[in-house]
């Protein structure tokens, strides 16, 4: 069911996406089976995944022909003298062997060998068809929704002390060591995904048996639902509203550096000069900049690998934690979030994942309760964002602290609800009553 759910979006999003004239994910996918991918990175990090159902000596195999592919690849375009312009030269090695281990579970497996080699593979592609619907997701929204409501998120983050322009000079204030730092730990977020999953799953090859509950679902249904809720609410980010991209970060990336959205900016305030408390409007942006601010799915990746590493050992742990802290820093100090944002996008993965969870060890009325109240408080944080700003700006010292208590609400009732201050309890061997005598 859950695979069949999976391929009715895709096919419902490649043909909104040739509705508008746009590459789909599925057509993005197939491409990249003979020309460079945009991702070589997740594409080895989801091989990795189809690899938990393997033995050591086939991953090991597995790995080996992967590279070896792209090793000729890369030979036979030095030969003809291609130069890879777009995407990176290595990863279609990783897809081959990916597309290659499906033939072969339907060919040379049978019963539940093939079914947990399918179940690897799925998975496997399910992690790179979520990259390219999420990319697709984000042409669209910028094709569809011409207005933006930066104003009335800008206005509402002053309830928060304005995080984002606070963060953005301490992060200026770093210099190119504090930007390269975060924008590493921004840009590796899938990978820390990945290795806090592959923990998960490091026994599946030996119990034949994927867990009833695991990072990837929760990172996958995250993907899907989110940017759902940018075409409700367009936002496109402080950096671009309220500044210019191209003259505070043209290092992040060859879109930065070509791409200016200064004309269409209120004024070139971020990140030094809030901006003023007045009556907010939608207003046009260009049809290029995702509209991706709300909620922020980096902010909600990020909890979700830190939710998911606590049961790991004191390292996974350490670093779950730091990768949401380094997280939460770049996306305010890059400009790319508002602090309203990320408090949103903490509620909606507490929520998913307080669903995932109640659907795996079954419904009861804490778990019902808890994601009732985690959908109704992220409901009405977005409906104060839009109707209420103002008041929430002109009235901060309540305002502010009734968004922390709504975040923190749910946050408790997660907590307790799963339990995730308590290990799990371990059950304790049954003691075999010692034989006692009989009269014959």
């Amino acid at each position: 069911m859950a695979g069949v759910a999976a391929l009715g979006f895709l096919m419902a999003l490649e043909f909104a996406a040739h509705r508008y004239g746009l590459p789909g994910p599925i057509t993005c996918q197939v491409r990249e089976v003979i020309f460079p991918p945009k991702s070589g990175a997740l594409l080895y990090a989801s091989m990795a995944l189809m690899l938990v159902v393997l033995s050591w000596r086939q991953r090991l195999i597995a790995t080996g022909v992967a590279i070896g592919i792209d090793a000729v690849l890369w030979l036979v375009r030095w030969a003809a003298d291609v130069k890879v312009t777009e995407g990176h030269p290595f990863g279609t090695g990783a897809l081959w062997v990916i597309l290659g281990y499906a033939v072969i579970a339907v060919t040379r497996r049978s019963g539940p060998e093939r079914v947990l080699l399918l179940k690897g593979v799925g998975l496997a592609l399910l992690l790179v068809a979520g990259r390219k619907a999420g990319d697709t997701w984000l042409l669209i929204t910028s094709t569809t929704r011409p207005r933006v409501l930066d104003q009335y998120v800008a206005t509402a983050d002053h309830a928060l002390g304005d995080p984002s322009w606070v963060m953005g000079r301490i992060v200026t204030a770093t210099g190119p060591i504090g930007f390269n730092f975060l924008d590493f730990v921004y840009g590796n977020l899938a990978v820390a995904a990945v290795l806090v999953a592959l923990y998960q799953l490091r026994n599946v090859g030996a119990e034949g048996r994927f867990p009833g509950h695991h990072l990837v679902r929760t990172f996958l249904v995250i993907g899907m639902l989110g940017p759902g809720i940018y075409m409700i609410f367009p936002v496109v980010g402080p950096i671009f509203a309220y500044g210019d991209g191209t003259e505070h970060w043209a290092a992040v990336s060859l879109w930065a550096e070509t791409h200016s959205t200064a004309q269409w900016a209120v004024a070139d305030l971020w990140p030094g000069t809030p901006p003023p408390i007045s009556a907010p409007h939608s207003m046009p942006f260009d049809e290029i900049t995702p509209r991706n601010c709300m909620p922020s799915l980096h902010t909600a990746w990020a909890v979700a690998i830190f939710i998911h590493s606590r049961k790991g050992p004191r390292t996974l742990r350490f670093a779950g934690a730091f990768w949401l802290i380094a997280t939460l820093c770049a996306t305010l100090g890059f400009g790319y979030h508002y602090g309203v944002d990320l408090v949103a996008g903490v509620v909606f993965t507490l929520t998913i994942e307080a669903a995932l969870r109640s659907s795996d060890r079954g419904w009861d009325r804490s778990g019902i309760r808890l994601v009732a109240h985690g959908a109704t408080v992220f409901t009405a944080l977005l409906v104060s964002y839009r109707f209420l700003p103002l008041q929430m700006a002109e009235h901060p010292w309540v305002s502010g602290p009734l968004l922390i208590l709504a975040m923190t609400s749910v946050i408790y009732g997660y907590v307790r609800t799963a339990a995730l201050a308590r290990p799990e309890p371990e059950t304790a061997p049954t003691q075999q009553p010692e034989p006692q005598p009989e009269l014959i």
